[in-house]
């Protein structure tokens, strides 16, 4: 494992990039891995604990790198977890000012929001069920401070798994309404459709990916609560936005998410 002065200084770089606006060169090369998850996550706290003593609400977790065709695109095989915080939330419809992003691409997600708490070390998939209240259609812009997405695993957990907003549908469904495995996904860029896929493409089932996120919170110390929030990863390729760029989301008996970018008037 990297030692406690790379760990920071690491983190101090993806900061530095946050508040600045300009994309840092890849944290593994300042880590020296590219495969350590320990290290990844160690500099992800560094940089959440600092943005909650900061006064950022946390609403939840996020997963990334549940399909196989953004593993293909950035290089991994497994998933990661990054942490949601009020200030990346957006409303159905509602616009993303222009400049607040850096390499903005989005993809199409189920959200769930959790009625129950998840804290029982190992989750089984009926456990899921019970603990949640509804999911809601949801796009998640990801984002990188690193420059060009040029990111192995360390460097993507390390940045908060890429997490950059997400947007929420206004109208819940419960799991009782909807098969989540074979719900459709069908994500539209300014009228054109730039992405597809299914339920099923996020680790077999938005639901599978849920559980493997509760397992892992409760073996951090830090299990999923009732009224977090969980986007469960997407289902189908991200793609590219950018200023004036109009995102809809449709996903059939889910429902719609519709969010656009503002137009850089500097």
């Amino acid at each position: 494992m990297a030692d406690q002065q790379k760990i920071e200084a690491a983190a101090a770089q993806l900061r530095a990039a946050a508040s600045s606006g300009q994309a840092c060169p890849p944290i593994r090369e300042t880590l020296g891995t590219e495969t350590d998850l320990d290290v990844g996550y160690a500099v992800q706290e560094i940089n959440t604990n600092l943005a909650i003593a900061n006064g950022r609400r946390v609403t939840g977790r996020k997963i990334g790198i549940t399909s196989k065709a953004v593993m293909e695109q950035v290089g991994v095989d497994q998933p990661d977890f990054g942490t949601l915080f009020v200030d990346m939330e957006y409303g159905d419809g509602v616009a993303i000012e222009a400049g607040r992003l850096m390499q903005p691409r989005a993809e199409g997600e189920v959200a769930l929001v959790l009625e129950h708490d998840l804290d029982h070390g190992e989750h089984s998939f009926n456990d899921i069920i019970k603990a949640t209240a509804y999911a809601l259609p949801s796009i998640e812009i990801v984002d990188s401070r690193i420059v060009d997405w040029n990111i192995r695993i360390v460097d993507t957990i390390g940045d908060n798994a890429s997490c950059g907003l997400y947007v929420l549908g206004g109208k819940p469904v419960t799991l009782r309404d909807v098969d989540l495995r074979k719900i459709p996904m069908r994500m539209d860029i300014d009228g054109e459709t730039a992405s597809t896929g299914e339920g099923a493409a996020c680790l077999g089932h938005p639901l599978n990916a849920a559980r493997w996120l509760a397992n892992v919170m409760s073996q951090r110390g830090t299990p999923l609560r009732s009224g977090d929030l969980v986007m469960t990863g997407a289902l189908g390729p991200m793609k590219p936005i950018a200023a004036g760029s109009s995102v809809v989301c449709d996903f059939g008996p889910l429902g719609t998410v519709t969010t656009y970018v503002e137009q850089d008037e500097s």
